[in-house]
């Protein structure tokens, strides 16, 4: 009866769990993570490839295998460069973009020993790629640190180095800024990283291998454009990789230089005031050098500047240029006045106000139009009136509503302008690269 007393016999029909069995736990650890885990920073094996970006416009990623032996030389180093895309890799779906981080597939089936034996030969090999499809400066204005597009990108890039497993870097510039082709920023950026000022580049035996190459079925020449810029040789795909020898073919590669003045090249008779009023007004696609002719020919004559892109309305240029002309001084409209329609605002002006009315036509071509836009936006000492870069649709719209001006509208003459782009050293440098 006491609880405490003497023990209680046990029942017979009472089980008795047995004890636990003595299972062996596997982890998930292993060695190698564990001995990584438990190491000091500084023992710690760096990752094999490494990703910053450059403001919101650059994505660089650098791969280094752990195990490898740098054949590269430490003076005139020899660049492999290339684009990636209809260069390197192919879409695997088909599509002109991918559908996804695996859709890819080698350009052709002798790329990745290719890109092998290049860097056994001591190249240093590195990727220029447009890739405007990134999506950067939404993100992180949002305060996100990657996008969507972003990590796709970082996931198809890291499986293309990591399957060659050389050492090389990739650059993709991800908007219309100095860092796209055919502009040298990613060059330069490349240059910079591997110190390649000091140690010096062999051009001769360096290359750049690139699809869009200003051929027929070519949708551009940036790649040609980029290798032109770079001082390196190029080839097509096709060429190096297939040894497929082209037929020469027509280039679609605008050439800036020969719109550089020489020297030895003839000035034409500038521009002359005929009458003691007038009212000149200017007719050309944006950025085809309108308000440079202005600065350069009008202005020291005394021609008082109208432009629209200051004053933002057409009823506000035509209130100043009346009261321009009121006050006895003469007028040029810095506008594209494309069309008659626009031109007739000015000559009904004109002819209200008793003042002659001329016209000054500017031949620049669509090529050197966008290439004068691309140059002004990129570059601040060529750009006094800090323009920014115009969209597409402004040259579209010209074009669209373009009719060439005749003195049968009300003009006393319609002066032909061809442009000439004329600077210093470094000037001329700069605007004689590639652009667009």
């Amino acid at each position: 009866m006491a609880e405490g007393g003497a023990k209680r016999a046990a029942s017979p029909t009472r089980t008795i769990s047995p004890p636990p069995l003595r299972r062996k736990v596997e982890s998930s650890i292993n060695k190698a993570s564990a001995a990584s885990f438990f190491a000091p920073t500084s023992q710690k094996k760096p990752k094999p490839i490494s990703w910053r970006i450059v403001g919101t416009e650059l994505v660089v990623g650098k791969y280094t295998p752990q195990k490898t032996s740098d054949t590269t030389a430490e003076k005139n180093r020899k660049i492999a460069a290339f684009d990636m895309d209809s260069t390197l890799i192919k879409t695997r779906s088909g599509n002109t973009f991918p559908r996804s981080a695996d859709d890819w597939q080698w350009w052709d089936g002798s790329v990745a020993a290719k890109l092998g034996s290049l860097h056994e030969e001591g190249y240093q090999v590195v990727i220029f790629s447009n890739q405007k499809k990134i999506s950067i400066q939404k993100e992180i204005k949002a305060g996100k640190t990657d996008s969507k597009s972003l990590t796709m990108f970082k996931e198809k890039l890291t499986a293309i180095m990591s399957a060659l497993n050389i050492p090389m870097s990739v650059y993709a510039a991800t908007q219309a800024t100095e860092y796209r082709k055919p502009r040298l920023g990613m060059w330069r950026e490349f240059i910079d990283d591997y110190d390649l000022d000091v140690i010096g580049i062999d051009h001769k035996e360096s290359f750049f291998v690139g699809d869009a190459a200003g051929r027929p079925n070519d949708h551009s020449a940036t790649d040609l454009g980029f290798a032109i810029n770079a001082g390196l040789p190029f080839k097509t795909p096709e060429e190096f990789f297939k040894g497929v020898v082209e037929p020469p073919a027509p280039v679609t590669l605008f050439n800036p230089t020969a719109y550089i003045k020489t020297e030895s090249e003839s000035v034409p008779i500038p521009f002359t005031r005929k009458h003691p009023l007038e009212l000149v007004i200017f007719c050309g696609s944006p950025a085809s050098g309108k308000s440079t002719y202005f600065k350069n020919n009008l202005e020291p004559l005394g021609y008082e500047r109208v432009n629209q892109d200051l004053l933002k309305t057409r009823p506000k240029c035509v209130k100043v240029a009346r009261e321009h002309l009121e006050a006895n001084r003469s007028v040029a409209i810095d506008n594209t006045n494309a069309d008659p329609e626009t031109r007739l605002v000015w000559i009904a002006l004109a002819k209200e106000l008793g003042v002659p009315i001329r016209c000054v036509h500017f031949l620049s071509p669509p090529d050197l139009c966008r290439h004068n836009n691309a140059v002004r936006a990129a570059n601040k000492e060529l750009n006094p009136e800090a323009r920014t870069s115009l969209p597409g649709i402004a040259f579209g719209d010209f074009k669209r509503r373009f009719k060439e001006p005749r003195v049968e509208e009300g003009f006393v003459d319609v002066t032909d302008v061809e442009f000439r782009f004329q600077g210093d050293e470094e000037a001329r440098r700069i605007w004689g690269q590639f652009w667009v």
